[in-house]
């Protein structure tokens, strides 16, 4: 890669080749992908040490929110750098600990609906005239997949009063943002992310969308009681707020169903603050005020 990748806003074919870029630099690096989008687009997983129980972290869930992805790599490439310094300067290295604790990072959930926010409805293949249908018939940008659902919508949890929330809302059908579909986990990327979970033992799942420097935390009844207090620590970290759910984003999103399923700390963190998407010029304040939190994250 001739460029520098955070410098522009990560489109799929140069996110998939920062990812081999990087496995190639960190051998310890294992990256796979864990199914594929509504356009055949690969959703990539990268994982250090075991992967039997892992925390997971998950990005751009929605097409305009982009920066999330460039920021969960910029943090797996640091992190692959402080193991490699490590493993040189320390007896016990990060990498040892990982090896107990695993880590995982799918930085673009929706490739597809990337594609459609950076290059257009030109992006979205047999999809193409659908997509630019509904947005002329729209006044919102486009945070959907390619056939018009909202990912983080999806999930089975609430889905039902989700439902009726969108219904209430005007959204009878697929659109640009915010309609859940007819029924839970519909979409490929959804099932691919559900099933990871169950496969891969995640023992803490945080989300990741923009903008908003909150934090979420809770869900239902099944909410651990740990959750309020990990919550506290990442927001003393960070400087974000904890925040309640409300209206159309109270129920059926990844977060919601992962604490919901499994009845382990789940989290959404809204990163940065202005109107998406964030400008890439964005990540680096967004970064340098994450990273610590994010670090800590990793390791719980």
């Amino acid at each position: 890669m001739d460029f520098d990748f955070y410098s522009v806003p990560p489109a799929y074919d140069l996110m998939a080749e920062k990812l081999h870029q990087l496995q190639k630099q960190f051998p310890f690096l294992r990256l796979f992908h864990i199914g594929k989008s509504v356009l055949g687009r690969k959703i990539y997983a990268v994982g250090i040490g075991n992967l039997r129980h892992v925390n997971l972290f998950a990005g751009a869930f929605h097409a305009q929110e982009w920066l999330t992805c460039s920021l969960l790599i910029r943090f797996l490439e640091d992190l692959c750098r402080s193991i490699e310094e490590n493993e040189k300067k320390q007896p016990m290295s990060l990498h040892e600990t990982l090896l107990e604790k695993g880590f995982l990072i799918i930085p673009m959930v929706n490739p597809d609906g990337v594609e459609i926010a950076l290059h257009g409805p030109q992006s979205a293949g047999r999809y193409a005239g659908f997509v630019e249908c509904l947005l002329k018939n729209s006044s919102v940008t486009w945070q959907a997949n390619a056939r018009g659902i909202d990912l983080n919508h999806n999930f089975d949890a609430g889905f039902c009063l989700s439902r009726q929330a969108e219904l209430a809302a005007g959204i009878t059908g697929p659109a640009p943002r915010q309609y859940g579909g007819q029924t839970p986990h519909s979409e490929p990327e959804t099932r691919a992310l559900v099933q990871l979970c169950i496969s891969f033992d995640v023992r803490a799942a945080f989300a990741f969308h923009s903008q908003g420097e909150e934090i979420f935390y809770e869900y239902g009844c099944h909410t651990p009681a740990i959750s309020r207090h990990i919550a506290s620590l990442l927001a003393a970290y960070s400087g974000y707020q904890l925040v309640h759910q409300e209206g159309l984003a109270s129920h059926a999103g990844f977060k919601d169903w992962f604490i919901e399923r499994f009845h382990r700390p789940g989290f959404t963190f809204e990163i940065g603050k202005g109107v998406n998407p964030l400008p890439i010029t964005d990540l680096n304040q967004v970064y340098q005020r994450l990273h610590g939190t994010l670090s800590i994250a990793s390791l719980l």
